[in-house]
């Protein structure tokens, strides 16, 4: 993993030190890199790669995700540096620059793996908020969620309508599931601004924290509570409607019960987990959005 000792500093603190605008580049990129380990080491994660098994996967494991991770870290700081040097580029014209870092990380991700895809929603996803970050330094804008989503959405204006809705052929999955279903996916959430994690993700995050539950509690009750109500084209491609109903059903019924803050909330997240196991059902959209409320959580809330 990359360097994340300087994620406990707020945005604020890393400004007013020393490096100033380049340490506050650098601790952007480490709070990405630390998203996605908090993710992964988060234990039990129904369908879900974590410490305990490998989840619905048969292709990969928690060794493969650290390989894959690894890889991909030291191109968390391109994609904020590519967001400060062009942080002046007219939004439309932004997004060419930006998929460009992303395809040499996705790179990077498969060369490591050996071709298998344990990263690619979490880079889109991440790569597209740490480009945002370096644009709003660039442009000496503060750097609080509101802003971060908002620039993401600005970037992304039109993306679905272009790249779903024409008449190309579908090639991945998500694209498979906007012809079939309209579910817009990883695409539609960026679109959004990420609307699931600020509107669900992030206050049940914040609230459960302020009430004390540690980050591993939090996270997983947060966890629940985006598969209730997440679109996930990771579960589309693999169960269909009724894959996708299943979890959102299932984790509805546990989040009325306690969920993981239940007396045996744990023991209803491992059965859950063996569930999906059994149906070969993983939330990964929901995962890649866990990650992005970590990651969003590093910083304020609006205006300081």
């Amino acid at each position: 993993m990359g360097e994340t000792a300087g994620v406990s500093k707020t945005i604020t603190q890393v400004l007013q030190g020393p490096v100033g605008q380049a340490g506050a580049i650098a601790w952007v990129a480490s709070c990405a890199d630390q998203a996605l380990e908090t993710e992964l080491m988060l234990t039990p994660k129904p369908g879900l790669v974590d410490q305990r098994n490998c989840g619905a996967h048969c292709d990969m494991d928690l060794a493969t995700f650290l390989v894959s991770a690894r890889a991909i870290a030291p191109w968390w700081l391109h994609f904020v540096e590519i967001g400060y040097a062009c942080a002046k580029a007219p939004p439309a014209d932004f997004l060419g620059l930006v998929r460009a870092i992303g395809i040499g990380c996705e790179k990077a991700m498969l060369n490591a793996t050996r071709g298998v895809n344990t990263h690619k929603g979490a880079i889109f996803a991440l790569g597209l908020l740490c480009s945002a970050a370096g644009r709003l330094l660039g442009q000496n804008s503060g750097l609080n969620r509101e802003r971060l989503c908002s620039e993401v959405a600005r970037v992304c204006s039109g993306l679905v309508t272009r790249e779903l809705s024409g008449t190309q052929a579908a090639n991945t999955a998500g694209e498979r599931c906007f012809r079939r279903y309209g579910i817009t996916g990883a695409r539609g959430e960026a679109v959004s601004g990420y609307a699931a994690v600020r509107t669900v993700a992030l206050p049940v995050y914040d609230r459960l924290r302020r009430q004390g539950a540690s980050e591993g509690m939090a996270l997983l009750q947060t966890l629940l509570h985006l598969m209730a109500v997440n679109n996930d084209t990771n579960l589309v491609s693999r169960g269909g409607l009724a894959g996708l109903n299943f979890v959102r059903e299932y984790s509805r019924k546990l989040l009325r019960e306690g969920g993981v803050l239940a007396q045996d909330g744990r023991k209803k997240m491992e059965a859950f987990d063996a569930e999906l196991v059994a149906r070969r059902l993983s939330p990964g959209g929901s995962a890649d959005l866990l990650a992005v409320t970590w990651f969003l959580s590093r910083f304020p809330p609006g205006e300081e």
